[in-house]
C-alpha cells in the first residue's frame, strides 16, 4: 500500500513538471499574433501587436519611433496565469515607424521573435527622407556595402543614383534591392566612394531619399613622434607642454589619447589640429599641465589609433623642486694626456638644471681665446692634436643667472712629453784621431716630461776584426 502511494505521488510530481517543462518549451521563444513575417498598415492606422511567453516580456522597435507615442500593457495570461503577456500599441503610425518590430525576453534577449510592419505614405516612400542629414557609410574593398534607403511600402520600385547623376539599376547579382534594407553593394570597388541616394516615381512625382556618403575609412598611421626624444625635465610649478604628431595616408582618421600620472586629477589639458596636405594627414595632439607638481613626475604616452593598428611613443618626465648645480671631477683633480694624441677631453661630472651656461678658462682665460684646436663639445672640453703648452690649469665656470647659481671647478693637466735627444737632431762630425791621454769631453742634451734618465754606454773598438760587445 505504502509503495503504490509514493508511486501515485511520483507521477503526480512528474505531471507537474512534465507540464511546466513542456510549456517552456513551447515558448522557448516568445510567441507573436502575427503569423505573417510583415504587416503593412496605412499612415494614421493604429497597430496593434500581442505577445505571450512564460517569462517578464520587453520590446525593441524602429529608431524612427519615438517612445512616449507606444504604450505597452502587462499581464499575466494563460491556465493559472502561469504566461505573461503584453500588448504593444501605437495609435497614428507614421511612415517613418517602418521597421522590424521584436517581441524578447527581458532577461534573455536573444530568445525574440519579430514581424516588420510598412507603414506606406504616398507622399513619404522612402523611411529616411531628403531633407535628413546626410549620412555617413563606411566602406571596405571587396566587402559587401548596404545603402539603407528603406521604402514604407513593400511594392516601391526604386533606382540607386550616385552623384551628380549616375543612375544605378538592381541586376540582383552584384546591385541587389531589398525593400526592407535598401540597395547592397556585393563586391565594392573605388567606384563606389561618394555621394549617393535612392529615388523613386510615384503617379508622376519623383521622390528623393536621404543622401548617404560612402567613405573608405583608411588606417595606415606613418609615423607617431613627440616634440621631445630625451627625458623631459622640469622644474616644480612651471608649465609643461608635449605635442604628439601622427603622420597617415589621406583619409586616414586617427584617434589620439595620452596616459599619464595626473590624468584624473582635472589639472591638464589637450586641444587637437588636423593638417592636410597633398601626400599625407598630420595629426597634433597637444596636452599642457599649467602648473607641474610632484605626482605629474613619470611616463607620459602617446597612443595613436586608427581601426586596428595602433602606435605609441613615451617620454619620462622627471619634476625638480628648485634649480641646482652640481659639479665635480670626474677622476681627480690632475688629468694626464701624452703629446701627438689626436684629441683630449677635459669632462667633468656635471649635473644642473635649468640647462647651465658654461666656460672653459685655461690659465684664467677664456680657453676657445687662447688656441684654435680648443672646442666645446657640450658641456666638455675637447683639446686637438694635444702639444706639450697645452700643459696648465682649466677651470670650468657654471652659472644659470636666471636663478642667481654659480659653481667652478679647477682642474690640472699635466701634458707628458718623450723623451728627445737633441745631438740627434745635429748631424755628427767624425771627431778625428785623440792623443792618447788627453781629455774629451762628450755632451748629451735631452728633454721630456717627466724628466728623463740619462744613461752612457760605451763602445770599445773592434779588435782583430771581431765587433766588440758595448760595456757601461
Amino acid at each position: 500500500m505504502m509503495n503504490f502511494v509514493l508511486l501515485c505521488l511520483l507521477c503526480g510530481l512528474y505531471g507537474v513538471f512534465g507540464k511546466d517543462k513542456d510549456q517552456k518549451g513551447k515558448f522557448s521563444i516568445p510567441v507573436l499574433d502575427v503569423r505573417s513575417r510583415q504587416l503593412v498598415l496605412e499612415a494614421n492606422q493604429t497597430l496593434l501587436l500581442n505577445c505571450r511567453g512564460h517569462m517578464e516580456l520587453s520590446w525593441a522597435f524602429p529608431a524612427g519611433l519615438d517612445r512616449d507615442l507606444v504604450e505597452v500593457y502587462e499581464s499575466r495570461c494563460g491556465r493559472k496565469s502561469r504566461q505573461y503577456c503584453s500588448r504593444l500599441q501605437v495609435i497614428h503610425s507614421q511612415a517613418q515607424h517602418t521597421g522590424l518590430f521584436r517581441c524578447r525576453y527581458r532577461h534573455s534577449t536573444q530568445n525574440q521573435t519579430s514581424t516588420y510592419v510598412f507603414v506606406t505614405d504616398s507622399q513619404q516612400p522612402f523611411v529616411e527622407q531628403t531633407g535628413m542629414s546626410p549620412g555617413v557609410l563606411y566602406m571596405k574593398l571587396n566587402e559587401p556595402l548596404v545603402i539603407p534607403c528603406r521604402v514604407t511600402n513593400p511594392n516601391i520600385t526604386t533606382t540607386l543614383v550616385k552623384f551628380p547623376n549616375l543612375s544605378l539599376t538592381p541586376d540582383q547579382r552584384n546591385i541587389i534591392w531589398n525593400s526592407k534594407q535598401g540597395f547592397t553593394i556585393r563586391t565594392t570597388t573605388f567606384f563606389n566612394i561618394g555621394l549617393f541616394h535612392c529615388q523613386t516615381v510615384i503617379q508622376g512625382v519623383k521622390y528623393g531619399s536621404r543622401e548617404y556618403f560612402v567613405h573608405r575609412p583608411v588606417s595606415n598611421i606613418t609615423e607617431v613622434y613627440l616634440n621631445s626624444s630625451g627625458t623631459v625635465q622640469a622644474l616644480k610649478g612651471k608649465r609643461l607642454v608635449l605635442n604628439c604628431t601622427a603622420t597617415a595616408e589621406l583619409n586616414t582618421r586617427v584617434d589620439i589619447t595620452w596616459e599619464y600620472p595626473g590624468k584624473g586629477n582635472n589639472r591638464s589639458s589637450t586641444s587637437k589640429r588636423l593638417l592636410r596636405h597633398p601626400m599625407h594627414m598630420l595629426f597634433y595632439s597637444i596636452l599642457v599641465i599649467p602648473k607641474l607638481q610632484r605626482s605629474d613626475r613619470g611616463l607620459y604616452t602617446c597612443r595613436v589609433t586608427s581601426g586596428e593598428q595602433s602606435k605609441q611613443q613615451r617620454v619620462t618626465v622627471i619634476i625638480y623642486d628648485r634649480p641646482f648645480i652640481r659639479l665635480k671631477p670626474r677622476n681627480g683633480s690632475v688629468m694626464v694626456a701624452q703629446t701627438g694624441q689626436k684629441s683630449y677631453r677635459i669632462s667633468p661630472k656635471l649635473r644642473a638644471f635649468p640647462a647651465p651656461e658654461v666656460i672653459w678658462l685655461k690659465d684664467g682665460i677664456v680657453a676657445a681665446e687662447q688656441c684654435s684646436r680648443y672646442h666645446m663639445d657640450g658641456t666638455s672640453l675637447v683639446i686637438r692634436d694635444v702639444a706639450e703648452e697645452d700643459a696648465g690649469k682649466y677651470t670650468i665656470l657654471v652659472q644659470i643667472k636666471e636663478h642667481g647659481l654659480y659653481q667652478n671647478l679647477t682642474l690640472t693637466l699635466v701634458v707628458n712629453v718623450s723623451p728627445q735627444i737633441g745631438e740627434k737632431a745635429v748631424a755628427l762630425q767624425d771627431p778625428g784621431s785623440v792623443p792618447r791621454g788627453s781629455r774629451k769631453v762628450l755632451p748629451c742634451t735631452s728633454h721630456g716630461v717627466p724628466p728623463p734618465h740619462i744613461q752612457w754606454l760605451w763602445h770599445p773598438c773592434p779588435s782583430k776584426g771581431l765587433p766588440a760587445a758595448p760595456r757601461a
